[in-house]
């Protein structure tokens, strides 16, 4: 396992994040402490959860896997989320002073611990000037509840604005953004990479592999079955068979992936991890496993670095369709300016 700085703190995270969106509907409780003990033991340290996660029962299944190993915790750092709704009320969501402050008092007790290493909002409220939310987030470093606030599924201009609002009026800098990031979906890299870049924020992929996409278990024109997220359920979400498969682009990327997973030695899954895990600002992968042999596969990527070669190979296939303009290469021509040497 490598490690890496969580953004631009001071604290180390190994550069793969045990996501656990799938304890307590997808994985049994038993499978999943099993998940942890194995990533653990891997070298992992660190954890990403959400209070949203079914409804709690993922926070809770990490509490009761800390209970029962004195000591573990001192060498984790966890992260969890807070914006969506946990109850009927109309503050039971958002990131109102009202919700975060119960949300996050909440999080603590079903996990069990005493200080969320980095807690993050989980996505943008239109509802609450996000002046409030930095507020929040700095109060709660400051009374020891978490020692980092991040966010998660910002745009560019909201991610922009709270950095500037924080550095500004001296509040706790928001350290990193969990954003979707793989292969297929790139579209952080039009403005989002650069803000964090600029301001020092760390990006955490979330779903590297597409929705098990990019783990080169789909065929073309073949609706999936059997025990596959997209075989037990072709509509799920934004990964759902039928759009992806329409598209000639998916499989373009999944040939040139599965091209170089080949051509390592690997699977395409580990391809796919290792190439987002070099783009700029990565700080860390949240993994996403159903099962202990899924995270196994995942784990084997730990380490690996693609050539250059094989880089270009997999950029140049997965290269995100933009209109011309801002995006496009005469939007990039408009704002470049390269400096001539005098006559």
């Amino acid at each position: 396992m490598e490690y890496r700085t969580l953004g631009s703190t001071g604290t180390v995270v190994s550069a793969q994040c045990l996501g656990t969106m799938t304890f307590g509907k997808e994985s049994s409780e038993e499978v999943s402490h099993a998940q942890l003990d194995r990533f653990v033991e891997a070298g992992g340290n660190f954890i990403d959860t959400a209070d949203v996660y079914s409804a709690g029962v993922s926070e809770q299944i990490i509490g009761r896997w800390l209970a029962a190993r004195p000591g573990v915790r001192d060498q984790l750092v966890i992260a969890t989320k807070g914006r969506f709704p946990m109850g009927a009320g109309p503050n039971d969501a958002g990131l109102t002073r009202t919700h975060l402050s119960r949300a996050l008092d909440a999080s603590l007790r079903r996990l069990g611990i005493e200080t969320v290493d980095l807690y993050q909002a989980h996505a943008w409220d239109p509802l609450t000037p996000i002046e409030e939310t930095l507020g929040f987030f700095d109060d709660a470093v400051r009374a020891g509840k978490i020692r980092y606030p991040g966010v998660s599924n910002f745009l560019g201009w909201q991610l922009q604005k709270a950095a500037l609002l924080t550095r500004f009026r001296g509040l706790a800098p928001i350290v990193t953004l969990q954003p979707q990031y793989n292969l297929l979906v790139r579209d952080i890299e039009f403005e989002l990479v650069d803000v964090c870049r600029n301001e020092g924020i760390g990006i955490l992929p979330w779903s590297p592999l597409a929705g098990g996409w990019l783990s080169g278990k789909y065929s073309r024109d073949h609706t999936p079955s059997g025990a596959t997220r997209l075989g037990e359920d072709p509509k799920r979400g934004m990964e759902a068979y039928a759009p992806r498969n329409a598209q000639e682009r998916t499989w373009q990327v999944i040939d040139a992936l599965r091209q170089v997973a080949d051509g390592r030695g690997v699977s395409p899954a580990q391809a796919a991890l290792a190439w987002v895990a070099d783009r700029p600002a990565v700080s860390s992968v949240i993994l996403g496993a159903r099962t202990v042999e899924q995270l196994d596969d995942n784990l084997a990527a730990a380490g690996l670095h693609l050539s250059d070669k094989e880089t270009a190979v997999l950029s140049e296939a997965s290269s995100p369709i933009v209109a011309d303009y801002p995006y496009g290469a005469p939007g990039i021509h408009q704002r470049s300016r390269v400096l001539h040497p005098a006559g």
